[in-house]
């Protein structure tokens, strides 16, 4: 394929300050020149691969930040990451960069949007500084006194009250306590109370070491009245030294009083000079922001170190196919066991509950089941065997199963079988904190009634109602120091409310993030440092976004630029694209067909443009066109009860056979519908995984389908040795086929030796790297090519051997485009080509390293490789966002892929908020309405048609007038209705 040169009239010059980048040539891009306007909203889009992203990021991002880190002292550098110079000429007219990337974010368990957002550091600061401490067991305030509070309180008591001022030595604690009463006589003291009774210290009786006692010196007794203040000062300083901060003055009556004093209560009062209660003798350190940090010992939880969690074995899992009766291995653990005591144990305690070995778990009594798991407690059970002619019986209670694999998990030290015991467990809250995180001392820190992990279990939408109106609630002195935290943590929580996620909650672990959460979290962060003259370069920030919340993101983006920076934005969205105040359309195709410019200028000049695919779109001109016809379903999966998370007890029917998209706005409930529910469940029965589902009820139809497929955003290998070809098992046959070349076969070569992995063939040099890695200190690792090997990763030896005049290295450097082509000879490599061609990844090498892959082509690479398997016509496919990072005409591409596995009988079920894909799925299923709290149930299931009609749905209100256009306003009259419904329901908060 030949490209024409881009005509001038292409690309429009923007007026005032610019960015001129002069002869890019990073990655594919071909020498070019470009300028765009500075402080302005800058779309970059073209087809994938076209090199959008080596001109945003690899060229633009890295050169300014480059720039601004060389700028820094040699001490400063060492902690930042350095990035080479791109290769280009000159780059003109740019500031510091900040990059804001659609990775994901750390998998780190002790992680969460709290922490991420540097809002819980702020939360810890606030309980530290403005909380009160509540005894857990008297509900009361803890307050640490001074001497003068405890004078002033004793003081205010009516003249002449009578007290005993006493010294807590032993609180409620077993023993003798010979010991503290000797240390008394010997300090001088002569009177003691010992468990409510006065006594003489020669004459204390002797103490049952068995009981527990509580022990108090007598330090003085007063009578109140004035002058006395000094007296009392020097008795509370005695009394606190005594007993580690704590003391107490109690009424002492006269005889004479006593008999009108009957069924009263006697004055008594309990002071502490350190934050403890009085009362209880419970104790907290001052309270520091470390208290709590679930990430610092001081303040995470002993039991579960801070993580929540803790690991459990899972009835769910030790009992996975409850079809199976005991004989048959229903106890998936005892199944492997080859000692025949185990199937004798299970025998006995069958017939002790009055069942039979050869029941099925299902069938069982739901007491025997609970006998079985859980124990018999103190009941003695008797169990007979037999140990080859010899038989006994053993009488004893019977732990239970999961007892019985805790003990054996920590008596063991095999590693295998370690691992093999920690399958059946599962993370359980913790049964301390309760999922909290926080030792118990930070949690009897409350503010208006609230502890820092109830305020952490808010949304950011509750979060920020609750802490502006907290601060009103604090008395004067604590207000006026909370003040000034309180507006960081509600300006933090204001932006992550504006981008759209304010269904989030502050304790939500940032592993369980999508890329495009986290990348708004990010972009929440930045707009709050309220910087300026900064170039902020973002990578499809819509990606997870609901069309509805998306006039939220571009509210943000367009603010970020009105405070003085330039924003250029990687993007596929429509919306994005039409709001930009400047687009470029990379092309004309990708990978090495790729890097020109298409087009420049403002969106209204690039749909101009006709050699621009963007520019043609825009103007409509091109396009996915809607299905004449939908496929009906005559077999289903039915979901029952599904309540994992935020469902509510959610009952969903999928058509099989169909192409069904599961839509709703972000934090709905559709990952916890379709993945973490019944993905998990079905892989669970079908493929016996570990995975543990979100609760839910029975499935039905299973048995319609033979084999489930999920198709995730995760990376294909974590290492540079990974590429396109080993993970689709296309690289094996390719070096079967250079082992059977004749001149390998005179050599004696195998397989093997066309491996970069091993030693044999492979440039030991760089151990088939290619590359070879200088770490230069102050400055950033530089790789350089192999001298040896020249970057081909292999010896001569192996090069000499070639297919058509290529050698293996020659073959991994082609595009699958070429490799189509090359291969067309060979139907075994050929086929398996043609599919990763099929799903739009032509432009991609062979031997791409996989760590340089995005998201998307990572799940377009696992697609191909379910797709070159044998397929059975009844699988059911999973995937989650397919159209991550594609252009439309990527999609049109992607789509017709899918589609063709539904018309070989299988169901592909995907999760979406592209609009031009789910206009042509079978069925929708919408979820919803709003995100968090607020989802959960079933708005809308239907054809696309029966969506766009409903009111309820914020899906079917962006996709009736796509369906009307197309359809040439068949719709029109069904859509009248829901045109006010918007403004009538009004537009409520989104949930992401």
């Amino acid at each position: 394929m030949t490209t024409q040169p881009t005509p001038a009239a292409a690309i429009q010059q923007p007026e005032g300050p610019a960015i001129t980048v002069r002869g890019a040539r990073t990655h594919n891009l071909k020498n070019i020149d470009i300028t765009i306007p500075r402080h302005a909203l800058t779309v970059m889009t073209g087809l994938s691969g076209s090199g959008k992203s080596s001109l945003a990021f690899d060229t633009i991002y890295a050169e300014g930040q480059r720039r601004y880190v060389e700028s820094l002292s040699a001490y400063a550098r060492q902690f930042l990451e350095l990035m080479g110079k791109p290769d280009v000429d000159s780059i003109e007219g740019l500031s510091p960069a900040i990059s804001i990337e659609q990775k994901t974010t750390s998998k780190n368990p002790r992680s969460t949007v709290g922490t991420v957002t540097e809002i819980h550091d702020y939360m810890r600061l606030l309980w530290a500084r403005a909380g009160t401490p509540y005894s857990p067991a008297t509900g009361l305030p803890i307050e640490a006194q001074s001497i003068s509070q405890m004078v002033d309180r004793v003081m205010a008591l009516p003249e002449g009250t009578r007290l005993l001022l006493l010294a807590p030595i032993v609180r409620d604690r077993k023993g003798d306590q010979a010991k503290e009463l000797a240390e008394l006589t010997r300090r001088g003291f002569t009177r003691v109370r010992v468990d409510g009774t006065l006594y003489e210290l020669s004459e204390v009786p002797k103490l049952n070491r068995r009981t527990r006692h509580t022990v108090e010196a007598v330090v003085d007794r007063v009578i109140v009245k004035p002058g006395l203040e000094n007296r009392l000062a020097d008795s509370f300083e005695t009394a606190l030294g005594l007993s580690d901060g704590l003391a107490s003055v109690e009424e002492v009556q006269r005889p004479q009083d006593q008999e009108g004093a009957k069924g009263g209560e006697t004055l008594s009062i309990a002071f502490s000079s350190r934050w403890s209660c009085p009362v209880s003798g419970f104790m907290i350190e001052n309270l520091e922001p470390r208290l709590f940090s679930f990430n610092a010992p001081t303040g995470a939880c002993p039991t579960c170190d801070g993580l929540g969690s803790e690991m459990h074995f899972d009835a769910a899992l030790v009992v996975p196919d409850e079809s199976l009766t005991l004989r048959q291995g229903a106890i998936a653990p005892w199944l492997n066991e080859k000692d025949p005591l185990f199937e004798q144990t299970l025998a006995g305690l069958a017939r002790h509950c009055g069942e039979d070995i050869d029941t099925p778990w299902s069938a069982l009594k739901p007491s025997t089941r609970a006998f079985l798991l859980e124990g018999s407690g103190d009941e003695v059970v008797p169990i007979t065997y037999q140990d080859g002619g010899r038989v006994h019986t053993l009488e004893k209670p019977f732990d239970g199963v999961l007892a019985f694999l805790e003990r054996r998990l920590r008596q063991s030290s095999n590693p295998l079988m370690r691992e093999r015991l920690m399958r059946y467990q599962s993370p359980q809250p913790c049964r301390v904190c309760h999922g909290a995180r926080l030792r118990p001392e930070a949690l009897c820190v409350k503010i208006d009634g609230t502890d820092i992990a109830q305020a952490s279990a808010m949304t950011i939408q509750e979060a920020l109602a609750w802490f502006q109106k907290v601060g009103k609630s604090l008395p004067p002195q604590k207000a006026e120091i909370a003040s000034r935290i309180l507006r960081e943590i509600t300006e933090r929580l204001h932006f992550l409310d504006r981008v759209g996620l304010d269904y989030l909650t502050l304790g939500r672990g940032a592993g369980t993030l999508s890329g495009g959460e986290a990348q708004r979290i990010r972009l929440a962060s930045q707009i709050g440092s309220g910087l300026t003259g900064v170039l902020y370069v973002l990578d499809e920030p819509s990606i997870g976004l609901h069309q509805r919340d998306n006039e939220r993101l571009l509210a943000m983006l367009r603010r970020l630029r009105d405070l003085g920076n330039s924003v250029v934005v990687v993007e596929h969205d429509e919306d994005a694209i039409r709001a930009a105040d400047w687009l470029v359309d990379m092309g004309p195709g990708a990978g090495r067909l790729g890097g020109e410019v298409m087009a420049s200028g403002t969106p209204t000049h690039v749909a101009g443009v006709e050699g621009s695919v963007t520019g043609q779109w825009l103007a409509g001109k091109t396009g996915i066109a809607v299905p004449a016809k939908r496929r009906r379903a005559k077999k289903f999966l039915t979901l029952h009860k599904a309540s994992g998370h935020n469902l509510k007890n959610v009952n969903v029917k999928i058509p099989l056979g169909t192409f069904t998209a599961v839509t709703g706005v972000s934090g709905s409930g559709k990952s916890s519908l379709i993945i973490d529910t019944l993905y998990k469940s079905l892989s669970r029965q079908m493929n016996s995984s570990g995975l543990v589902p979100l609760p839910h009820g029975r499935i039905e139809g299973v048995e319609h389908i033979d084999k489930i497929i999920e198709i995730d955003q995760s990376p294909i290998g974590r290492t540079p040795r990974s590429n396109p070809a080993t993970y689709t098992d296309l690289f094996a046959p390719v070096r079967d086929w250079f082992a059977g070349l004749p001149e390998a076969k005179v050599r004696g070569y195998k397989p093997g030796r066309f491996s970069f992995n091993v030693k044999g063939g492979r440039c030991e040099a760089c151990e088939g790297d290619g590359v070879l890695k200088i770490e230069m200190h102050f400055l950033p690792d530089v790789f350089v090519t192999c001298d040896t090997c020249k970057g081909a990763r292999y010896n001569r030896e192996t090069l000499e051997v070639r297919y058509r005049g290529k050698s293996i290295a020659d073959v991994l450097a082609m595009t699958i485009d070429e490799a189509v082509e090359f291969f067309a000879p060979v139907p075994r490599i050929a086929e398996k080509l043609a599919v990763l061609q099929q799903v739009g990844l032509g432009y991609v090498s062979l031997g791409q390293s996989a760590t340089t892959l995005s998201g998307g082509e990572a799940q377009r690479i696992k697609l191909a490789k379910e797709l070159s398997r044998r397929a059975t016509g009844n699988t059911l496919y999973i995937l989650d966002e397919p159209t991550t990072g594609l252009h439309t005409e990527d999609v049109r591409k992607l789509l017709e892929v899918l589609h063709t596995l539904v018309e070989q009988g299988n169901t592909v079920l995907v999760i979406e908020h592209n609009l031009d894909l789910i206009k042509t799925a079978d069925h929708i299923i919408d979820v919803g309405p709003e995100g968090g709290a607020g989802g959960g149930t079933i708005v809308a299931s239907g054809t696309p048609e029966d969506i766009a009609t409903n009111v309820d749905s914020h899906t079917g209100r962006f996709l009736a007038p796509m369906l009307t256009k197309a359809q040439g306003g068949a719709l029109s009259k069904k859509t009248d209705k829901r045109k006010a419904a918007p403004k009538a329901k009004g537009r409520a908060k989104a949930g992401g």
